[in-house]
C-alpha cells in the first residue's frame, strides 16, 4: 500500500486484520558495549560515528581491548521493535541467527522483552559456521558511538527465511538500510515488502547510516520508487541520499517522492513531510546525553507505535522525540524508564 502523493499521510490500514502492528526485518546481532576514547578509535582503524563491518578476528581483537564489556542482544531495527513492544504495541522481529549459544540465548532475550521472533534454526549451514553476529560499539565521551560488526550468520538471511504468513501479520513491515550490505538479504528484503503490500500493508526504510547511504545511494533510490511508503533517516543521510547540499533541498526532493519521511536532526528535533508542507517537532529535553546508541532506532519504535495506533505523524513524531530522549540519557539501546509512562505523561497514551 503506497502513500497518496498529494497528501503525504501514513498509509496504515486499521483495517486490515493484522495481528502485529511492525515486522522488523534486521541483522540479530549481540551488542558488546564500552567507553572509550578517540586514540582507541584511531588505534583500530574505526571512523568516529559511523558503522564498518569488520571480520570475525577483528570482532575478538576488538573486544580482547574491552576492559569491561556489557552484552545486550541488539541489532538496528531489532531495537525498534522491542521499543514498540514496552510502548504496549505488537511487534515481530525476522532475521537469520546461527544454531548456537549464542543465537539461543539472543532469541531467548527478544521474546522476553515482549517480541515475536520465531528463527529457523538449521536453515543454513553456513550461517552456523559463521556464528550469530555481534557489534562492537564503542561510546565516547562526548556520547558519540562507534560500531564494527560482524554480519555472521545474519549475513545469511534469505527469502527462504522470510516467512509469508508472518509478514502478511503486519501493518508495516520495517527495512534495515544496514542488511542491504548483503546482497542475498536484498531480494529478502524486496521480497518481505511485496508480502507486505499484497496484504495491504505499508513498508518503511531505516536509512541506518550515512555510510551505508553513501554505498547503496542508487539501490535505495529505486526502492523508494516502488517498494516504500515511509522513509526514515536523520539529515545526513537523507540529504546524502538525494545528492544534495542542504536541509532545504533535500526536502524538496524528498517532497517529491510522495512518501511520508522523516528526518531526525538530534538535539534540533525532526522535520516530518505531511499534508501542509515540512512540519518541525521539537526535540523531548533530556538533562546530559550518554550515549547516542540506539537515538534513530527508538525514534523510530515511537513514530511507528503512533502510526499504527491512531496518531498522525507530527504527534508521532513527538513520541518518537520522547523514545529518543530516554534512550540517550543512559548507556545502551534498551529503555530503562517506562516508555508508556513517559509518553502518557506527555499526554500522547492513556497511561
Amino acid at each position: 500500500m503506497h502513500a497518496n502523493e498529494s497528501d503525504q499521510t501514513p498509509v496504515i490500514d486499521e483495517e486490515t486484520g493484522s495481528d502485529l502492528d511492525l515486522v522488523a526485518i534486521g541483522s540479530p546481532l549481540l551488542d558488546v558495549f564500552e567507553t572509550t576514547d578517540d586514540e582507541l578509535l584511531e588505534r583500530v582503524g574505526l571512523v568516529k560515528g559511523s558503522m564498518t563491518l569488520i571480520d570475525l578476528d577483528q570482532a575478538r581483537a576488538l573486544q580482547d581491548l574491552m576492559r569491561a564489556p556489557r552484552f545486550v542482544s541488539g541489532g538496528s531495527v531489532a531495537n525498534t521493535a522491542v521499543g514498540l513492544a514496552e510502548l504496549g504495541g505488537r511487534a515481530g522481529y525476522v532475521g537469520a541467527v546461527a544454531d548456537d549459544e549464542v543465537g539461543h540465548t539472543y532469541v531467548e532475550n527478544l521474546r522476553h522483552a515482549g517480541v515475536t521472533f520465531e528463527p529457523v534454526f538449521g536453515l543454513s549451514s553456513q550461517a552456523d559456521a559463521l556464528g550469530t553476529g555481534r557489534c562492537m560499539v564503542l561510546i565516547s565521551h562526548d556520547a558519540e558511538r562507534t560500531m564494527g560488526t560482524y554480519l555472521g550468520a545474519a549475513s545469511t538471511l534469505s527469502v527462504a527465511g522470510v516467512s509469508t504468513a508472518f509478514v502478511e501479520r503486519a501493518s508495516v513491515v520495517l527495512l534495515e538500510g544496514y542488511l542491504w550490505d548483503v546482497p542475498v538479504a536484498k531480494e529478502a528484503m524486496r521480497h518481505a515488502a511485496a508480502i507486505a503490500h499484497e496484504a495491504d500493508g505499508s513498508v518503511a526504510l531505516s536509512l541506518s547510516d550515512p555510510f551505508c547511504v553513501a554505498r547503496h545511494r542508487r539501490e535505495f533510490l529505486d526502492l523508494i520508487v516502488d517498494d516504500i511508503d515511509i522513509l526514515l533517516g536523520n539529515e545526513e543521510e537523507i540529504t546524502m541520499l538525494f545528492g544534495v547540499a542542504s536541509r532545504t533541498a533535500a526536502l524538496e526532493a524528498a517532497e517529491e517522492t510522495g512518501l511520508l519521511v522523516v528526518m531526525t536532526r538530534g538535539a534540533a528535533g525532526c522535520i516530518v513531510l505531511t499534508a501542509h508542507g515540512p512540519q518541525e517537532v521539537a526535540a523531548a529535553p533530556v538533562d546530559q546525553v550518554i550515549d547516542t546508541t540506539g537515538a534513530g532506532d527508538l525514534f523510530a519504535a515511537g513514530m511507528l507505535y503512533g502510526l499504527t495506533h491512531g496518531m498522525d505523524p507530527v504527534q508521532s513524531a513527538h513520541l518518537g522525540g520522547i523514545c529518543a530522549a530516554e534512550i540517550i540519557s543512559h548507556t545502551g539501546a534498551r529503555p530503562e524508564s517506562d516508555l508508556r509512562a513517559l509518553a502518557a505523561a506527555a499526554g500522547l497514551l492513556v497511561p
